[in-house]
């Protein structure tokens, strides 16, 4: 299989966008943030008026010498816009000091909120580098996913099953694809996104698959996947790499390039369909099995002390293999029992309920 060039993988996903970390944000509504404005500019309005209206004696008016309520209203409204017509001034002592230590911070505390629309703007990106910066230091041991379409979402939505869907989880997970909407629609769901080119290392280093303790690669090219994990292995040599390919001739080109496990979709879900018309509660049942979080799951767990020195068959979990070492071992080989304390058990149990937080 020739496998194409980064610049013909470019071309055949329309055009290489610029990579970018996309990390997850809990927006507030526009009209919530125009009304918090609004009430804010009006509590500072109604505090100025407080200010000059108790201090009405030390004010001037040009027109008839007093200050009334609606005369404070009128000078605290010119004042913090800095319109000042000079009609209305202090002349008291007290009331030049008032204007000086408290009316004068709350005009260029009306104008900052006024304006806060461009200064959050101006601060935006400030603020997102040392959110990526307190990401970056935090983050290791996370997983990568690089594709998020089918296979991709299917992938993830079983970690955090697993993990009882909490958020902590979600939040060790960062999705790699070269598709904007794509990592918008991850990072709405929780997740951190990069927008990129996986087969690129650069891309990789920003989604910190150095440090990560998993990948998977969900591609929907069969050379891409190829390319994505010849690249994650050069940066990670220690990390577990799953890679999902659609035909089999590839997978054996997968593992050569570093992959620990490779997975057949379209075999994969040919038996499917093949075991679902031969018995479909057969079927029923291996989809179950698959899909996290709900019936009976298949988990992976170690030997507990009890069981050490007995048999496959005496545990209390229906075991269905051993993983000794790298060898994976039936449930019915001569080999499997006794449990030694280092195994590990692939067994089928109860799904457990999805936890809160």
């Amino acid at each position: 299989m020739i496998l194409p060039s980064h610049d013909a993988a470019a071309r055949d996903g329309q055009h290489e966008p610029d990579f970018r970390v996309l990390l997850p944000r809990y927006t507030v509504a526009p009209i919530r943030q125009v009304g918090r404005r609004l009430l804010m500019a009006l509590l500072v309005m109604v505090a100025t008026v407080f200010i000059v209206y108790a201090d009405r004696g030390g004010y001037h008016d040009n027109a008839d010498g007093s200050v009334d309520f609606l005369d404070a209203v009128y000078y605290s409204t010119v004042t913090l816009s800095t319109t000042g017509y000079g009609d209305i001034v202090p002349h008291s002592d007290s009331a030049r000091l008032s204007n000086i230590l408290l009316v004068t911070p709350l005009r260029v505390l009306f104008l900052i909120i006024l304006v806060g629309t461009t200064l959050e703007v101006l601060t935006e990106r400030t603020r997102e580098q040392w959110r990526l910066t307190r990401w970056r230091s935090a983050l290791r041991d996370h997983t990568v996913v690089v594709g998020f379409g089918t296979k991709g979402r299917s992938a993830v939505q079983t970690l955090c099953a697993a993990a009882g869907g909490t958020v902590r989880e979600k939040q060790r997970i960062i999705v790699v694809d070269p598709n904007p909407k794509v990592v918008e629609s991850a990072t709405a769901h929780g997740y951190a996104g990069v927008i990129g080119d996986a087969t690129r290392s650069d891309v990789l280093t920003r989604a910190e698959v150095q440090k990560a303790r998993q990948i998977i690669v969900a591609t929907q090219r069969d050379d891409t996947a190829v390319l994505v994990t010849l690249t994650a292995r050069q940066l990670n040599r220690t990390a577990k790499i799953v890679a999902a390919v659609r035909e089999e001739e590839n997978a054996p080109l997968l593992r050569q390039s570093g992959a620990d496990a490779v997975i057949t979709s379209a075999s994969a879900a040919g038996r499917l369909l093949g075991l679902s018309v031969l018995s479909p509660s057969a079927g029923t049942v291996m989809e179950d099995l698959i899909q996290q979080g709900s019936g009976l799951d298949i988990v992976e767990r170690p030997v507990v002390k009890a069981e050490v020195g007995r048999g496959v068959r005496d545990t209390d979990d229906l075991v269905v293999s051993v993983l000794r070492g790298h060898r994976l071992l039936g449930y019915d080989d001569p080999e499997a029992s006794p449990l030694k304390a280092t195994d590990r058990l692939i067994t089928i149990v109860r799904a457990r309920p999805p936890a809160e937080g």
